[in-house]
């Protein structure tokens, strides 16, 4: 019996093992299921990268995920859950932006601009982000050409749907405002017809600046002519295309 080569191989079997795991471990981002489309064109090496300088992490409804007016030290992923963006106007009054759907990327325009967040975040549900190195991801932009593209389409189509938002909005009266807002959750935030609305009927009249007694009103309007069914924050869409044709008229 030669003990010392038996535990020549355990030793080995363990160190493999243990090799492995903090390979897998490390490499979280190739077996991602929450990959952005910008991620997904990067190399082995380059996935290997952002792996060793990311972290995960969770955030509850109501909880800020990211501050106006801080630096910006890590860009932020938004793996899963819904997230509101925001300012802070006259006597703190929150002004909400836009609502953002998992596999996104959070104030991206900070990053190529002057390196404060001009927008805050916080949680509308649930919400699981990832935090990855600045300087790392810099680097990729320079260094990948293919990423630089995917991340640049995003920004771009981001700020392309915000201006048009708000342009039709400042055109439309609150009929229509109240149609294009339910239409934004329906077609883009839920991709369906039937959903929750995320938060309060104030932050709901805050989305289309209007006030809260009005915001009601029209909702409740549109539930009693059958255009919509509401309880509560539930809501479904009855008559897409009437909904449709008050948006455009406005």
């Amino acid at each position: 019996m030669n003990l010392a080569a038996d535990f020549k191989e355990i030793d080995t079997k363990l160190y493999r093992y243990m090799l492995k795991e903090l390979t897998q471990k490390d490499n979280k981002c190739h077996d991602c299921k929450d990959i952005s489309c910008a991620a997904a064109v990067l190399n082995s090496n380059q996935l290997d990268l952002v792996s060793s300088n990311s972290q995960e992490s969770l955030f509850k409804k109501g909880e800020v995920i990211l501050n106006e007016g801080s630096l910006t030290s890590h860009i932020i992923y938004l793996k899963a859950g819904i997230a509101k963006e925001y300012i802070k106007g006259t006597g703190e009054k929150e002004r909400i932006l836009r609502l953002v759907k998992k596999h996104s990327y959070l104030g991206l325009p900070s990053l190529f601009g002057d390196r404060i967040n001009h927008y805050s975040y916080s949680a509308l549900e649930d919400c699981k982000v990832c935090y990855i190195d600045i300087n790392v991801f810099n680097g990729l932009v320079r260094e990948n050409g293919n990423f630089a593209y995917e991340i640049l389409v995003s920004t771009s189509r981001d700020s392309l749907s915000n201006i048009n938002r708000f342009i039709h909005r400042s055109q439309k009266k609150i009929f229509g405002r109240v149609a294009e807002a339910i239409l934004y959750f329906a077609k883009i935030i839920y991709e369906s017809d039937e959903f929750e609305l995320p938060f309060s009927r104030q932050e709901f009249a805050d989305l289309i600046d209007v006030s809260r007694e009005s915001a009601t009103r029209v909702l409740l309007k549109f539930n009693s002519e059958g255009i919509i069914q509401i309880k509560d924050r539930s809501l479904l869409v009855v008559n897409m295309d009437l909904l449709e044709q008050i948006s455009r008229k406005g």
